[in-house]
């Protein structure tokens, strides 16, 4: 009885590693078929055939094209999530607390590039719908935050936090969502090389702390 239960629970453990394997390749494939396409123009039918996974399967696990995309939506926003939640920014000057929140959110752009392009999609095709019902807002909240409690203290000149948000996620991200029309340029054939991603956080964290310093 007791061997019974063991080989159960064995049997079990490996369904759940199987599934979970199978919904990992699934989401990576989803995830650059959305980067590509956004949701409207994404296919479930060339994610199948990129896995081998059968797309009745993709439907059992995700239910429907807008659940694969809202699972890889979260999916997508995970690392930069998980690195938000443990800056410890409240005991840092806003100008240092800045500085760290841009340095962690380049790097882990810089670490999956393809989601300022999903995000591109997603404010085009959808009007930022899917969006809002994840928990990504949290990080542009951090940044207003910071911005808020510069200008409150006279460390950052007297500007719209939530405005000058926008400008800064542009100025940090406009670099992958552009990079197709970059790369055209002769200097900018390289554009996700790891020291062109290093050069373009430097040159972007030094523009954004210049620009929101009190003269």
């Amino acid at each position: 009885m007791a061997r019974q239960i063991k080989a159960e629970k064995n049997l079990n453990s490996r369904q759940i590693r199987d599934a979970e394997a199978t919904q990992a390749v699934i989401l990576a494939a989803a995830e650059e078929e959305f980067a590509k396409h956004g949701l409207t123009s994404a296919r479930t039918e060339a994610i199948a055939k990129k896995t081998g996974v059968a797309k009745s399967m993709i439907y059992y696990y995700f239910k429907d094209k807008e659940g694969l995309y809202q699972a890889v939506l979260e999916r997508s926003h995970s690392d930069l999530l998980q690195t938000s939640q443990q800056l410890d920014l409240d005991h840092l000057s806003p100008e240092a607390a800045l500085e760290k929140f841009l340095t962690a959110l380049l790097d882990c752009v810089s670490r999956n590039p393809k989601l300022p392009l999903i995000m591109f999609h997603e404010a085009v095709q959808n009007q930022g719908k899917y969006y809002k019902r994840s928990s990504s807002l949290s990080i542009d909240t951090k940044l207003v935050k910071i911005l808020e409690r510069g200008v409150a203290t006279g460390v950052f000149r007297k500007l719209d936090p939530f405005q000058s948000a926008i400008n800064i996620m542009g100025t940090c991200l406009f670099y992958f969502v552009g990079a197709g029309n970059i790369q055209q340029h002769p200097q900018g054939k390289r554009l996700l090389s790891k020291a062109m991603l290093e050069q373009h956080a430097q040159e972007a964290i030094a523009l954004i702390l210049a620009g929101v310093q009190n003269p």
